[in-house]
């Protein structure tokens, strides 16, 4: 006889603690998100089962350990669960005040950090944002930022490794430029959204399927794929703070409710209402 699984379940909130602009606590039992970006760290500690993830192309897996992972904004990545146990997870979503985007090289580089402190000092933070007290949880935070820093500033010297323009991983492939170009113009009109016809006349180039192989080349996803992941992180935000699926839906740049509840199934793991009445709780 088959065993039962325990059900999904998924808590999410926007504490009013600069830096921090999501937390988020989940249970999957089976669920495969797909290749996508985020404009924030995602700082995330495991309390139970197994994940396995790729960034940037390499695939990593996690236990239950004195392990942190740390995954850059602007690197693609996905995740998966590994055993019909599934997982349990808590994660801080931190804005570029917390974490410069010059460390994004290092992240890539050491997306597991072995480091039982700041597993510590992660969990101690959580903690305190579950009490919603905003002191101690910028307390915590403060320490939790420097041990970051401590485990990532000697990685990130001025290397092979890093663009200190921008701090993210050079794209090493032919249409690095155009790549970089058409996500600027992505990222200008998430809600609106953009034709390829229209990308392609702006950027100068007649041949759309070249952006497009030069984005997935450059990203790891195609632009649609892209478009589609910042949306429902608008719309994460946008539930956060009160706005109504459907509302929330259409400012994100979805068509309607349904087209953003089956989107958000797939990257966030729970309907957006549930979600919405996660904050609330």
């Amino acid at each position: 006889m088959a065993a039962i699984r325990p059900p999904s379940t998924v808590s999410a909130w926007q504490p009013s603690v600069a830096g921090i602009a999501e937390v988020f606590h989940a249970r999957f039992t089976d669920h495969a998100y797909p290749a996508h970006v985020h404009d924030t760290w995602t700082l995330m500690i495991l309390d139970g089962g197994r994940v396995d993830f790729a960034l940037d192309g390499a695939r990593h897996g996690l236990g239950v350990s004195d392990a942190v992972v740390l995954l850059p904004p602007g690197v693609s990545h996905d995740g998966r669960t590994v055993t019909e146990a599934g997982f349990r997870k808590r994660v801080l979503y931190l804005d570029t005040s917390v974490l410069p985007e010059r460390l994004t090289g290092a992240a890539v580089d050491t997306p597991l950090l072995a480091d039982p402190a700041l597993r510590e000092r992660v969990h101690g933070l959580h903690l305190a944002l579950a009490e919603r007290d905003p002191f101690e949880a910028q307390s915590r935070l403060a320490f939790v930022r420097e041990r970051l820093h401590r485990r990532l500033a000697g990685r990130a010297a001025e290397g092979p490794g890093t663009d200190t323009g921008t701090g993210r991983v050079p794209v090493p492939v032919p249409g690095a430029r155009v790549a970089v170009r058409l996500r600027e113009l992505l990222d200008a009109r998430v809600a609106e959204g953009i034709t390829l016809a229209e990308a392609s006349a702006e950027l100068g180039y007649p041949h759309p399927t070249h952006l497009i192989r030069s984005f997935k080349a450059a990203y790891g996803l195609p632009p649609h794929a892209y478009l589609t992941g910042r949306r429902v992180e608008l719309a994460r935000r946008l539930l956060l703070a009160g706005v109504r699926p459907a509302e929330a839906a259409t400012a994100a740049g979805f068509y309607d409710q349904a087209h953003l509840t089956r989107h958000f199934g797939r990257h966030v793991g729970t309907s957006p209402a549930r979600f919405a009445r996660s904050g609330r709780t």
